[in-house]
């Protein structure tokens, strides 16, 4: 029985220390030059939203420049651009829908078509909710494209998430151990 004792408390250790521990420089809410927002801009040369669009970006660059940064891919004239773009709208379910340019994609939102007046406020936000979460745990569709994988944003899968469900079944484990235990020394 003494032993069982000692077998809970490194148990119980186990699953503390994991959870307390962070790197060093990795306070909470602390962003760097890395950490920024990323703005995939699929765009075609001469397209006069995608120039709107452009422009809007750079307008809020004083204000929001710190906190996304925009990777741009030209589509009208470089077709691996163009297959990319395909396959970034499959990957995300929305081969029908995102079909021209401009398609913005930030974290798991997406927009085409570029219209100042019913977009900006709705991008800003967007930038935000996405420069504020952990970098680990972005969306990241062009990722998703690199790696050959194909869930849609719905099937993202949360980190905190598997670690939550490795932990309960270690307690899980750990009580029917105990359990077993205790059953095979009053038998």
């Amino acid at each position: 029985m003494k032993n069982f004792k000692y077998f809970v408390l490194l148990f119980a250790m186990m699953l503390i220390i994991p959870f307390a521990v962070r790197a060093e420089g990795e306070e909470e809410g602390e962003n760097t030059e890395d950490n920024k927002a990323i703005v995939y801009f699929f765009r075609g040369e001469g397209c006069p939203h995608c120039q709107e669009a452009e422009e809007w970006f750079d307008s809020i660059k004083e204000e929001y420049g710190s906190k996304f940064k925009i990777v741009d891919y030209e589509t009208w004239y470089n077709s691996d651009n163009a297959e990319l773009m395909k396959k970034v709208a499959e990957v995300r379910g929305e081969s029908e829908t995102a079909t021209g340019v401009p398609y913005i994609i930030i974290g798991d939102k997406s927009w085409v078509g570029f219209a100042e007046s019913s977009m900006a406020d709705e991008i800003k936000a967007q930038i935000d909710s996405v420069y504020d979460q952990p970098v680990e745990e972005r969306y990241d569709v062009i990722s998703l494209v690199d790696s050959g994988a194909t869930p849609t944003v719905e099937e993202k899968s949360n980190g905190k998430d598997v670690v939550a469900l490795l932990a309960i079944l270690v307690v899980v484990g750990g009580v029917c151990f105990g359990i077993y235990k205790a059953r095979q020394s009053t038998n």
